[in-house]
C-alpha cells in the first residue's frame, strides 16, 4: 500500500470515528458539556476540527479554502470553548462546515501523486509541516487527540464507548 493510500486511509477512519462519536451529542447541554472547566467539549471540537481542515487545505490550494467569519476566534489555534452554545454556529452548520472540509482535503490528496507528498508546504508554513505528507498526518493524529478529549465528555454523560469500527 503506498504512503497516499495510507493516508486516505487512515483519514477516512478518524473521520468515521469523530463521526460516530459526536452522534451521542443532542442538546445544547450536552454539546458543550465538559467534564472540567479547562476541556475542550464537543462543539468546539467539530468546528476546530473542521477548521483546520480549512487551514491545512489553505496550504495546499487557497482557492478552495472556505473562510468562515468569526470562525478563527471561536474554534482556531489558541481558541477556548465556552459553555454558551449560543456564543457559536447552530451545530448543524458546524457539522456541516466538518464534513464539506474534510471532503474537499481528501479530494486534494486524492489528486496528488507521491511525489507531490515529498514537496514542501509553501513559504509561510509552520515549521512542524514540512512537506504535504506531513500535513496529511498531522491532521490525522490531530483529530485523534481531540477526539480522545471529547470520548471522555461524551462517556461523563453516560453513553457507551464507541467501537471506531
Amino acid at each position: 500500500m503506498s504512503l497516499k493510500q495510507r493516508l486516505l486511509a487512515q483519514l477516512k477512519k478518524s473521520r468515521k470515528f469523530t463521526e460516530e462519536l459526536l452522534t451521542a451529542f443532542k442538546t445544547p447541554q450536552e454539546w458543550t458539556h465538559r467534564v472540567h472547566p479547562n476541556a475542550n467539549h464537543a462543539l468546539w471540537f467539530a468546528g476546530h476540527i473542521g477548521w483546520v481542515d480549512n487551514f491545512m487545505i489553505s496550504l495546499i490550494d487557497p482557492s478552495k479554502t472556505r473562510d468562515a467569519p468569526g470562525w478563527g476566534e471561536r474554534f482556531g489555534m489558541g481558541s477556548q470553548p465556552v459553555d454558551d452554545a449560543a456564543a457559536y454556529p447552530p451545530v448543524e452548520q458546524v457539522l456541516d462546515y466538518l464534513s464539506e472540509r474534510r471532503a474537499t482535503f481528501l479530494g486534494l490528496l486524492e489528486a496528488m501523486d507521491e511525489a507531490d507528498l515529498d514537496k514542501p508546504t509553501p513559504k509561510g508554513a509552520p515549521g512542524f509541516l514540512p512537506d504535504y505528507a506531513t500535513l496529511f498526518q498531522t491532521a490525522i493524529w490531530h483529530e485523534g487527540l481531540h477526539s480522545g478529549q471529547v470520548t471522555v465528555a461524551r462517556r461523563a454523560l453516560g453513553y457507551p464507548n464507541v467501537s471506531g469500527r
